[in-house]
C-alpha cells in the first residue's frame, strides 16, 4: 500500500544558473610582473656575493656590450653636445650672459645627456641582445635543464650580464662626457664666436665634483635597470620564437620608460641634497 508522498512525489528543484567564470582584475598582471621584476633584482643582488663567480662569462659579456656601444655612443654624443651648446649659447646671448655658456652647457651634458645616452644605447644594443639570448635559451628549455642539474640560471647567466651592463655604462659615461664636452666647446667657440677662456672659466666657476659623481651614479643605476629588465623579459617569453621578438621590443620600451622616471627622481634628490656652487 503506497502512501500519499509516494503517489505524488515533489517536483524537482529547478537547476541553478551556472556562475560566470571569475575574470582577473584589470591591471593585476602588471602588478604581478612588477613584483617578479623586483624579485629578480633582489635575487641578482644576493647572487653577486655568492661563489663561484662566472668571471669568463662576465668578460665575454663585457667585451660584447662594449664593442656594440662604444662607436654609437661616441657618434651620438657629438650632436648631443653640439645641440646643447648651440641652444644654451643662443639663450645666454639673448639674456646677455654669454660668459656662462660653457658652464651651463657642460653641466647639462655631464649631468643629464651623458648618462641617458649611455643607458639608451646599452638598452637598445646590449639589452636587446641579452633578452634575445636568454629568451632563446628559455624556449629551448635550457634553463629548466640547468635547474634540474642544480645550477642557478640567475647566478650562472643573469649576474654576469647585469654586472657587465653596469661596468660598461660607467666607463662609457666618462667617454661620452668628454666627447660631448669637446663637441660643445667646438661648436660654441667656432660657430658662435665664443671665447675659449670664458668657456673654460665659466665651467670651473659653476661645476663641482658632485656633478661628476652623480653622473657616474646615474650611469651605474641605469646600467643595472637595463640589465635587469632585459634579463626578466628574456626569462619570461610568451609564444615561442615570436614571443622572444616581442619580449625584446618590450624590454627596450620598458627600460626607456623606467630610465626617464628614475632620472627625474635622481635629479630631484641631487638638487635637494647638493647645494649649487657658490650657493
Amino acid at each position: 500500500m503506497t502512501t500519499e508522498a509516494e503517489r505524488n512525489p515533489p517536483a524537482p528543484a529547478p537547476p541553478r544558473p551556472a556562475r560566470p567564470p571569475r575574470r582577473p582584475l584589470p591591471g593585476l598582471g602588471a602588478f604581478r610582473q612588477t613584483g617578479q621584476l623586483f624579485a629578480l633584482a633582489a635575487a641578482v643582488t644576493r647572487a653577486v656575493f655568492k661563489r663561484p663567480f662566472q668571471l669568463r662569462e662576465f668578460i665575454e659579456q663585457f667585451w660584447f656590450i662594449a664593442s656594440v656601444t662604444i662607436l654609437p655612443a661616441a657618434l651620438v654624443s657629438i650632436p648631443f653636445g653640439a645641440v646643447i651648446a648651440l641652444q644654451v649659447g643662443s639663450l645666454t646671448q639673448q639674456l646677455g650672459a654669454q660668459s656662462f655658456t660653457g658652464g651651463a652647457s657642460v653641466l647639462a651634458v655631464i649631468q643629464q645627456a651623458s648618462p641617458l645616452i649611455v643607458a639608451l644605447l646599452i638598452a637598445g644594443a646590449g639589452g636587446s641582445a641579452i633578452c634575445a639570448d636568454l629568451g632563446s635559451r628559455t624556449i629551448r628549455e635550457e634553463l629548466d635543464a640547468m635547474e634540474v642539474m642544480g645550477v642557478s640560471p640567475v647566478q650562472r647567466l643573469v649576474v654576469p650580464r647585469v654586472l657587465a651592463t653596469m661596468f660598461v655604462a660607467v666607463l662609457l659615461n666618462g667617454m661620452v662626457s668628454v666627447v660631448g664636452t669637446l663637441g660643445g666647446y667646438f661648436f660654441n667657440v667656432i660657430m658662435q664666436g665664443g671665447t675659449p677662456g670664458a668657456y673654460l672659466s665659466s665651467f670651473s666657476a659653476l661645476a663641482q665634483l658632485p656633478d661628476l659623481y652623480v653622473s657616474e651614479i646615474k650611469a651605474l643605476i641605469f646600467g643595472f635597470i637595463a640589465g635587469i629588465v632585459a634579463a626578466y623579459r628574456g626569462l619570461h617569453p610568451r609564444g615561442g620564437p615570436k614571443g622572444v621578438g616581442d619580449a625584446v621590443n618590450q624590454s627596450v620600451v620598458i627600460t626607456f620608460l623606467l630610465l626617464f622616471f628614475v632620472n627625474m627622481v635622481l635629479t630631484g634628490i641631487y638638487l635637494q641634497i647638493v647645494p649649487p656652487k657658490g650657493g
